[in-house]
C-alpha cells in the first residue's frame, strides 16, 4: 500500500513540474510577441526625407520615392479631368502632397501630374469630386468622368455631342460638359440628368 501511494505521489509532482514549464515556456513566447509588435511599430514610424519631385516624370518620382524609404503613393491628374496615369512615364510631376521634408515613412505620397506635352494648372484641379448629394452642382467645363463620379452610380445619366455631330461620347475624360439638365441648383431626388458635352480641345 505504501509502494502505491509513493508512486501516486511521484506521478502527481512529475505533473506538476510539466505543468510548471509550460507555464515558463508560455510567457516566454508572449514576451517575444510583444517585442517583436513593438519593433514594428518602431518600424513604421521611422522618419526620412522626402525629396522634391516637382517637375520629374511620374515614373523617376515614384522611383526616388522607394529610394527615400517611402512606399505608399498615389497619383492623380491636376486638370481634374480624372484620367488615369496608365503610362507613369507619360506623365510629369506638377506638385506633390506631402510637400518636401521629413515625414514617417509610412506617409501617403500624392503626386498631382499632367501629360507631358500638357502644362501644369496654376492650382490642382484634381481633387476626388464631392458627392452631389440633394443639390445639382455646376458641371459646366468639367470633364463628363468627373460628373459621373460625382452623382453616383444609381443616377441615370445621358451624354450627347454639342458639336452636333452625334459622336459617341466613349472616353468621358476627353469630353468638357457644355451643358446640364438639371440646372445648377436643382433640387436632385432621383430624376435621370442629361449633359451635352465637347472635348477638350474644342468649343462649346
Amino acid at each position: 500500500m505504501t509502494k502505491r501511494t509513493t508512486a501516486a505521489a511521484l506521478i502527481a509532482a512529475a505533473l506538476l513540474a510539466l505543468t510548471a514549464c509550460e507555464g515558463t515556456d508560455t510567457s516566454s513566447g508572449s514576451s517575444s510577441n510583444s517585442n517583436s509588435a513593438a519593433n514594428d511599430k518602431a518600424k513604421k514610424t521611422e522618419s526620412a526625407t522626402l525629396p522634391d519631385m516637382t517637375g520629374k516624370g511620374l515614373q523617376s518620382a515614384q522611383d526616388q520615392a522607394q529610394e527615400a524609404g517611402f512606399y505608399s503613393l498615389t497619383s492623380h491628374d491636376a486638370l481634374g479631368r480624372g484620367r488615369m496615369q496608365a503610362f507613369d512615364r507619360n506623365w510629369q510631376v506638377c506638385s506633390q502632397t506631402p510637400k518636401a521634408g521629413d515625414h514617417p515613412t509610412d506617409t501617403k505620397v500624392d503626386f498631382a501630374t499632367v501629360k507631358l506635352e500638357e502644362d501644369c494648372p496654376t492650382q490642382d484641379d484634381g481633387a476626388e469630386p464631392d458627392a452631389a448629394g440633394g443639390t445639382m452642382p455646376n458641371f459646366q467645363g468639367k470633364a463628363v468622368k468627373v460628373a459621373r463620379q460625382a452623382l453616383g452610380s444609381s443616377t441615370s445619366i445621358t451624354v450627347k455631342d454639342a458639336s452636333g455631330q452625334d459622336r459617341m461620347v466613349l472616353v468621358e475624360s476627353n469630353w468638357k460638359v457644355c451643358s446640364q439638365d438639371p440646372a445648377a441648383g436643382a433640387k436632385l431626388n432621383g430624376q435621370p440628368v442629361t449633359f451635352t458635352a465637347v472635348k477638350f480641345e474644342e468649343s462649346c
